[in-house]
């Protein structure tokens, strides 16, 4: 797996999302924001029968996420595209699609230190595309019934979904991530569906690490340990 020595390199955050992901056989998968393809990869892996389009705004992270899908071998079941998520049309990524998944933009422009590292700064920070328009780019992509899988601070678990039933997207998911027990959630991970009926399940919380900083039995077999 290549990364950028300096700049946005992925965390578990995305590798977990990618475990919470249960696609059918043929079904197609939209990653909003790929950065080196980190999710498509595993996803690709564990699902031998799915395509996925792989969005990227920025250039450089565009050419290590199709240089990492060349070395792994997967030219002809995930697609990278270089392209604005906020004016992605949708004839020129082959949708829509049965799942859309992202891990955006944790932090408003406004808030927390801005990154001298631009990678790192576009990959933290609100700055090419907000909360609104990554949701609104999940609705325009997804068919009817078709669901989102995000990753988000749990401190934003209210304007996560909040803007989703705005956008037309209808929580039925969620589950909390801690980093370890007794300490209060970092991260949420939510399923909505476009069109979906109102009613959401919360799942058993997730714990990260064990008492003894090894990750916990049920992470070490998302991540296939």
């Amino acid at each position: 797996m290549t990364q950028s020595r300096d700049g946005y390199r992925f965390s578990i955050d995305a590798v977990l999302l990618a475990a919470t992901v249960k696609p059918k056989r043929g079904d197609t998968l939209l990653d909003l924001g790929t950065g080196c393809a980190i999710m498509p990869l595993v996803l690709a892996a564990r699902h031998p029968d799915i395509h996925i389009c792989a969005v990227e705004i920025q250039s450089e992270m565009a050419h290590i996420a199709q240089q990492n899908v060349s070395d792994n071998h997967m030219q002809s079941r995930i697609t990278v595209v270089h392209a604005d998520l906020r004016s992605l049309p949708s004839k020129e990524v082959c949708g829509p699609f049965d799942w859309v998944v992202s891990n955006p933009p944790y932090r408003a422009v406004h808030t927390g230190r801005i990154n001298p590292n631009s990678q790192r700064a576009v990959a933290r920070h609100e700055m090419k595309v907000d909360l609104m328009q990554l949701l609104a780019c999940c609705r325009r992509m997804l068919r009817t019934g078709g669901a989102c899988m995000i990753v988000y601070p749990a401190v934003r678990i209210v304007d996560l979904l909040a803007g989703m039933r705005q956008a037309g997207l209808e929580p039925k998911c969620l589950q909390a991530v801690h980093s370890c027990h007794g300490q209060v959630a970092k991260l949420i991970l939510v399923q909505a569906v476009k069109g979906g009926r109102v009613g959401l399940c919360i799942k058993a919380p997730l714990t990260v690490y064990a008492p003894d900083g090894d990750y916990t039995e049920e992470v070490q077999e998302m991540l296939g340990l």
